[in-house]
């Protein structure tokens, strides 16, 4: 079992791949929490100060997780889980920038930030990955079970970087970190499932399995790690080192199930095939051989290791083929191919895949935080349903009750009802009907109650229209400043989109309100005529009994027949009918607005969130997501909504019954013209009375429309206040950028323009220099093309010395002129020594001394004495 040893030893000695962390600057993800409760949430923030301190301790827990222990993936879990939770209750871009310095690639010292919570979760994820792969290179894989907990480790890395690769990623809505394209990940989890796949290999030896079971787990981890190979070349990120490693890998790995086949076929009396797979497990490992500059010594004693054993039995199966057996050994095309047997898959985690059912107060990953926070989304949904709501109640069922009744009035109206038979009922006096309206009337203060409803109107309209118009001011003072930085910086520049474009929804709600606001003047100046109207009836009805009297003209009684005394009691029973009619619909009217009052969806809309947040918890909540809820909901008001068919047919029944009342009526009474004044004038009143009631409802209904309205209005410009100081403080820093880049660009400008004339100067001094060099040259030719007379009568002067700083103490052979001083000072000619010589030319002895020529000869070399 020698291949046991070398294996254990490869194991232990660092031929294992480990995912590094990435990592991240502290952060307090508390402060923009805060600020977005704070201003997006009914709730103050102070009601979870404490979700706010353990989201904290969470995240400074999971970053610095960074060494492989089993703590350590409890706090990621735990955090990650905490992530996924308040994706639903927060926008990813909630504030917080979030900086992670890659693991992988050639990039390591950029960090790559991104304001958002999802960007987050990946790298909380991938570190989560890379913890599971250190423990299982961590763990004692010299023992089975040192082997299984390593394999098992290394099938969660793998499902931690499928599911970042297959959930996560894909809904990041943000720029994907160059370590985490699909290539990387999908090379990681090849990588991760080879080698918990050479755990079982590993494992598979060290328990003595057949030969023919070790060569399939052989096989398939040289594809796993081809595989891994395949993705890591696509890949940016993967170092080059890992590549050569996990080509070696792979045909390390099949050099091992070619070697484990034909010790196999061995067994099996096949030693033409044996010498052929043993040939072929060779080649497999001097290939693998071939990335011995790239890999560890590990590997490569792994490698020489299987080489040796390889070369040994190959030797010696060709030997004993050649002399004994004498089987033709069949070429690598015929060979079988080897079969594959997969140990591995990638593992999801529960705590990562189904982390949101771990979450409660007893959950394994802790309670879920900011749980009593609702969701803006669910205030807008419970504010679509109010209006859902109002609109069933309000237009399709108490507005066609209230048709209805407008109807019957206006067919009295026309008939002369009830004027004509009160007429004929009292002819003096006031009827008992007409008499109960004027005192209502008189009791509600009657047209003063309508001016001050209508004063009150017309103030919040002002309001309202103030609040638009403050909103239109901010959006034209907007463009305004937006236009002119266009201009100022060319469009070129200054690439921001106009505020059409970039808000459009906000940009429509303009011409919206304003056509709100016009159908409103509209139904507002109909109101007002109406009042103008009948202003002076409604005043005698407020008014006092003498003055209803002295208006309605009182009649002589009349003699009533048998025959118009049952016609007037028909009528009168009619008239009633409809009295109580109306009298039910207002009853119905109140209880239906009683209903729509009571009618608190929040309960149910925080059940729905709770269940959404559970089954989808990377979705933020939205309002369209209620839609089934408020159908289930709205479906309590259908009975109210059929009411309202039968009350139609009840309404043309008792109309046809009127008309034919009021037709015997007229007939039985034909001929009697003296009550025609009191007609007219009771009819009056009762018209100027069913106007009064009619304005005070749409007085009524305008108020409510105006107060609704202001609230739309009011976040309408609220929504513009946000949009001008974002558009303001975006701007500041696009002229920022934009003015350091002309600033750049000036001053690359004035650079280029300076080097530009030290160019020239350099070439002009060049050219000076070149000039004065051929003078210099020119000159010397002449000098050196003289007569040799000419030189000698003007000798080449010595150069003007500079005064030294001290005499040297020991220069001899040096003649002064004499007499003078023996210390040069300036003025003095210098004087250079040289050999004394005789006129016969041979040299002196002492005695005799010609003197030496001062200056110096060409031909002589200058010379110092020591």
């Amino acid at each position: 079992m020698a291949e046991t040893s070398w294996t254990t030893r490869t194991m232990q000695n660092g031929n294992i791949l480990e995912i590094p962390f990435r990592r991240t600057h502290n952060i307090k993800l508390s402060d923009p929490i805060r600020k977005y409760i704070e201003t997006k949430y009914d709730q103050h923030p102070d009601t979870f100060a404490r979700d706010l301190e353990v989201i904290d301790q969470l995240r400074k827990d999971a970053v610095n997780s960074l060494e492989p222990h089993s703590s350590g993936v409890t706090k990621l879990q735990q955090y990650a889980a905490q992530l996924v939770y308040m994706s639903g209750k927060f926008p990813v871009d909630i504030g917080a920038d979030f900086a992670w310095l890659p693991s992988l690639g050639y990039h390591g010292n950029h960090a790559h930030t991104e304001n958002n919570i999802r960007f987050e979760l990946a790298n909380v994820l991938f570190n989560l990955a890379a913890m599971y792969s250190q423990l299982a290179l961590a763990s004692n894989r010299g023992t089975s079970d040192g082997l299984k907990s390593a394999a098992s480790n290394f099938c969660f890395a793998a499902g931690v970087l499928s599911y970042l690769k297959t959930t996560i990623i894909p809904e990041l809505r943000g720029a994907t970190p160059e370590d985490m394209d699909t290539f990387t990940l999908e090379g990681l989890e090849s990588l991760m499932l080879a080698q918990a796949q050479e755990c079982f290999w590993q494992k598979a030896v060290k328990d003595g399995l057949k030969d023919s079971s070790i060569a399939k787990l052989a096989a398939k981890l040289s594809d796993l790690y081809s595989e891994a190979g395949d993705w890591a070349l696509k890949s940016n990120s993967i170092s080059s080192p890992w590549i050569h490693h996990m080509n070696a890998k792979h045909h390390h790995f099949a050099a091992a199930a070619q070697y484990r086949a034909a010790c196999d076929s061995l067994e099996k009396r096949k030693y033409g095939e044996e010498v052929a797979r043993l040939r072929d497990s060779l080649n497999c490992v001097n290939l693998a051989l071939k990335e011995s500059s790239y890999i560890n010594r590990a590997v490569q004693a792994d490698l020489n290791g299987l080489k040796n054993r390889v070369q040994e039995d190959l030797k010696r199966a060709e030997k004993d083929n050649d002399t004994i057996y004498l089987i033709p050994e069949p070429p690598k095309s015929e060979l079988k191919v080897l079969d594959r047997a997969s140990m591995v898959s990638a593992k999801v985690p529960k705590e990562v895949s189904h982390s949101q059912e771990m979450l409660g107060d007893h959950g394994a990953l802790g309670r879920p935080l900011f749980s009593k926070l609702v969701p803006y989304s669910v205030h807008v949904a419970a504010s679509i349903y109010a209006d859902r709501r109002d609109r069933l109640v309000n237009q399709n069922i108490i507005a066609e009750l209230e048709a209805m009744t407008a109807r019957i009035q206006d067919l009295l109206s026309s008939l002369n009802l009830p004027g004509s038979l009160q007429a004929l009922e009292k002819p003096l006096g006031l009827p008992p009907t007409l008499a109960s309206h004027a005192d209502e009337v008189r009791q509600a203060n009657g047209v003063h109650r309508l001016h001050a409803v209508i004063a009150d109107t017309d103030k919040v309209k002002g309001n309202v229209r103030q609040m638009y118009q403050d909103g239109i001011d901010l959006l034209r003072t907007e463009a305004g400043e937006d236009e002119a930085a266009r201009r100022k910086f060319g469009t070129a520049r200054w690439t921001r989109q106009p505020a059409s474009d970039a808000v459009p929804k906000l940009i429509a709600q303009v011409s919206d309100i304003d056509g709100y606001l016009k159908q409103a003047d509209t139904s507002d100046r109909l109101v007002h005529d109406k009042l103008r109207e009948n202003e002076t009836l409604i005043r005698l009805l407020g008014g006092s009994d003498r003055d209803l009297e002295d208006y309605v003209p009182s009649s002589r009684r009349a003699t009533m027949t048998a025959k118009v005394e049952r016609a007037a009691n028909s009528l009168r029973s009619t008239l009633n009918e409809v009295t109580r009619l109306e009298s039910r619909r207002r009853k119905k009217v109140e209880s239906l607005r009683t209903k729509a009052r009571e009618d608190d969806v929040l309960p149910d809309l925080l059940k729905e969130t709770s269940r959404l947040e559970r089954d989808y918890p990377m979705q933020p909540i939205a309002a369209a997501q209620f839609e089934t809820l408020f159908d289930q909901r709205l479906n309590k008001y259908d009975t109210d909504s059929s009411d309202i068919k039968a009350e139609e047919k009840e309404l043309e029944a008792l109309s046809q019954r009127i008309r034919q009342a009021n037709q015997t009526f007229q007939t039985a009474k034909q001929g009697d013209s003296s009550s025609s004044e009191r007609e007219n004038a009771l009819q009056n009143l009762e018209n100027a009375y069913g106007t009064y009631k009619q304005i005070l409802r749409d007085l009524d209904t305008g108020r409510t429309f105006y107060n609704s309205l202001g609230g739309i209005v009011s976040r309408f410009r609220d929504d513009c206040k946000n949009f001008v100081y974002t558009r303001r403080t975006e701007a500041q820093g696009m002229e920022a950028d934009v003015s350091n880049a002309m600033a750049g660009l000036q001053l690359q400008q004035q650079n280029q323009e300076s080097l530009l004339a030290q160019k020239h100067a350099q070439n002009q001094a060049q050219q000076g220099r070149h000039r004065q060099q051929q003078q210099r040259q020119q000159q010397a030719s002449r000098q050196y093309a003289a007569p040799p007379a000419r030189m000698a009568q003007e000798p080449l002067q010595a150069p003007m010395p500079q005064r030294p700083q001290q005499v040297p103490a020991a220069v001899t052979n040096v003649q002064s002129p004499p007499p003078g001083p023996t210390t040069w000072q300036e003025g003095m000619p210098i004087v250079f020594g040289g050999q004394q010589q005789t006129a016969g030319g041979a040299k002196s002895n002492g005695t005799q001394q010609q003197a030496v020529d001062g200056r110096w000869d060409p031909s002589q070399a200058l010379r110092f004495n020591r």
